[in-house]
């Protein structure tokens, strides 16, 4: 089992940037595939973005493509969501969730250890 704790989010202006930290601990970081979510007031948690768990591979939802970024530390047991470019609909709490499986998925069910979120609240 893994335990994971999200850090990093805040109130933010549109056009800023953000980095978001998601540390894990309780059990090997290198055996789980990574996720970022979020859920706005509202709305269905939804899928952020994804990493394999050699960090090889990558999975965006198309409307943070080319702004957004996904990376981990294996060293660190730490995945991080870079972003860039925020828009007001970035708003939300985001969170990280983890699964050992072998390969990547964006499917949000897929994924069994869930952090408990950190806000993220982009204004206009």
């Amino acid at each position: 089992q893994v335990q994971l704790v999200e850090s990093g989010g805040g109130l933010v202006q549109a056009g800023d940037s953000l980095r978001l930290s998601c540390a894990a601990s309780g059990h090997t970081f290198s055996a789980y595939v990574m996720g970022w979510f979020r859920q706005a007031p509202g709305k269905e948690r939804e899928t952020v973005a994804a990493i394999a768990r050699s960090g090889g591979s990558t999975y965006y939802a198309d409307s943070v493509k080319g702004r957004f970024t996904i990376s981990r530390d294996n060293a660190k047991n730490t995945v991080y969501l870079q972003m860039n470019s925020l828009k007001p609909e970035d708003t939300g709490v985001y969170f990280c969730a983890a699964d050992q499986r072998a390969w990547i998925t964006s499917n949000r069910d897929a994924y069994h250890y869930w952090g408990q979120g950190t806000q993220v609240t982009v204004s206009s």
